[in-house]
């Protein structure tokens, strides 16, 4: 079997049994243990049923390459980052497949510092290893297996990057979706009790389960949000909080009910970091940017460009020394966070937000919402994306005021721009357009720009 099929740009992600499996894993311990040369390995795993099997064979194929196996449980995708960075370790390895349905696991690699390993530095090179055969690998000293108790650390670090002194009473609604979330905001709710920090958190769907009872979670689902967004209203809470299922992404819900875009986030958290730092470097994506890069303009900071992913996030962070960066998909990353992404720093920088202004979470992002309408983003199926991607540049691009090839292709209008580019990870071309000012536009120029791509089908 070839296990590399199983390897994206940023990751491993598979079903199981079809490619992803425990030999996969095994083998995937060594080649991370031979290709990065680490001695100290952290390993965790989320909720799913297989990951603790798949997790175990990642140990003992570090430690038959004489790598030291740490393990720290079921946990967050951004635990495994944290332990590595600040214990020193040399590596971290996440048994996780996220947002995707039970029948799907993967793993995500990251190097010293909590450097993502990506297909640009090391990832084709521990895929080639997996499909080798062993048996002219020589047998090294066996490395050592330990758990190490993490979370005290964690929680301390991240709530370190916010003032609670003054924190207003919240109730807030806090949905984990039956991924590890409630494991993390069980030990924040102890700390803000002995802290008397006035949060009332009500808890939905908080209990690990990788049976999945009330769905896969993913909150970038429409379908899926009615349950935190009826919970809000229902407690008459202050707002709501949802997380995927390893919790390297929230989404929030305003005191309405109503879901807030992700992008606006992107923005409200730009805004906030640059008013603590004085200015500084924010990393948007390539979708959507003109809210961003307002933002930035008005309090004298930088807002900087990236290709779409983590891997590719993180470095354009640190070549930037960037104070804050922020994905359209919920994906938030943070400096003072070893430049990792982190689902559980940014609802405490809202509450923080909100405690300082004193004005509802709606009230936040409606203006954002006025000035640069946006649509969600638009996925379609098509036979050949990059055919696709290259004749729609070519139809659009004589009248665009400026086009660029970064990540798929972004056009650029007097009064709307668009980017179309193709998944990482799936088989689509993913489409997000913004205007200036006309809301009445948006749904006109997608309707536009399908009637193009589904021709492509």
């Amino acid at each position: 079997m070839s296990y590399g099929r199983c390897f994206n740009t940023n990751d491993i992600r598979g079903k199981l049994g079809q490619g992803v499996d425990t030999e996969l894993a095994y083998r995937l311990g060594r080649a991370f243990a031979v290709v990065t040369k680490a001695k100290d390995v952290v390993v965790g795993g989320d909720m799913r049923l297989s990951s603790p099997a798949l997790k175990n064979a990642i140990c003992q194929g570090l430690r038959r390459e004489g790598a030291n196996a740490i393990d720290i449980g079921l946990v967050g995708t951004e635990e495994v980052y944290f332990s590595t960075f600040h214990y020193g370790f040399d590596g971290g390895i996440m048994v996780t497949a996220s947002h995707n349905p039970a029948e799907y696991n993967g793993m995500k690699l990251v190097g010293r510092g909590a450097k993502p390993i990506s297909a640009e530095n090391g990832l084709n090179e521990i895929a080639a290893f997996c499909d080798r055969s062993f048996e002219d690998v020589p047998m090294r000293t066996q490395g050592r297996y330990c758990m190490l108790q993490h979370r005290d650390c964690y929680i301390e670090h991240i709530l370190s990057t916010v003032d609670l002194s003054n924190i207003r009473p919240l109730r807030i609604v806090v949905d984990p979706g039956n991924g590890v979330a409630g494991l993390v905001l069980a030990g924040i709710q102890a700390r803000f009790n002995l802290a008397k920090v006035p949060i009332e958190f009500i808890p939905i769907r908080e209990e690990p389960d990788g049976h999945f009872p009330n769905g896969v979670p993913n909150p970038l689902l429409p379908e899926n949000r009615h349950v935190t967004s009826h919970a809000v209203v229902a407690n008459k809470a202050d707002f709501g909080i949802a997380w995927d299922g390893d919790f390297d992404r929230c989404f929030f819900f305003d005191e309405n009910g109503d879901f807030v875009d992700n992008y606006y986030v992107v923005g409200l958290l730009a805004d906030c970091f640059l008013r603590k730092q004085n200015g500084g470097a924010v990393i948007h994506d390539s979708r959507l940017y003109w809210n961003t890069q307002h933002i930035a303009g008005e309090l004298g900071g930088r807002a900087v460009e990236a290709r779409v992913g983590h891997a590719f996030i993180k470095a354009k962070m640190r070549d930037e020394d960037a104070i804050y960066g922020g994905e359209v998909s919920a994906h938030h990353y943070f400096r003072d966070f070893g430049y990792c992404d982190s689902g559980m720093l940014p609802w405490l920088l809202v509450v923080e937000l909100l405690s300082r202004l004193s004005c509802p979470l709606s009230k936040l992002t409606m203006d954002y919402a006025i000035r640069f309408p946006a649509s969600d983003e638009v996925n379609f199926k098509v036979a050949d994306p990059a055919k696709a991607i290259k004749e729609l540049a070519q139809c659009y691009g004589k009248d665009a005021v400026n086009i660029d090839y970064q990540d798929g292709v972004s056009l650029v209008f007097s009064d709307w721009r668009f980017n179309v580019r193709a998944s990482n990870t799936e088989p689509l071309i993913r489409l997000n357009l913004e205007t200036r000012g006309d809301s009445s536009a948006v749904s006109d120029k997608v309707q536009e720009l399908s009637r193009f791509l589904v021709r492509y089908q």
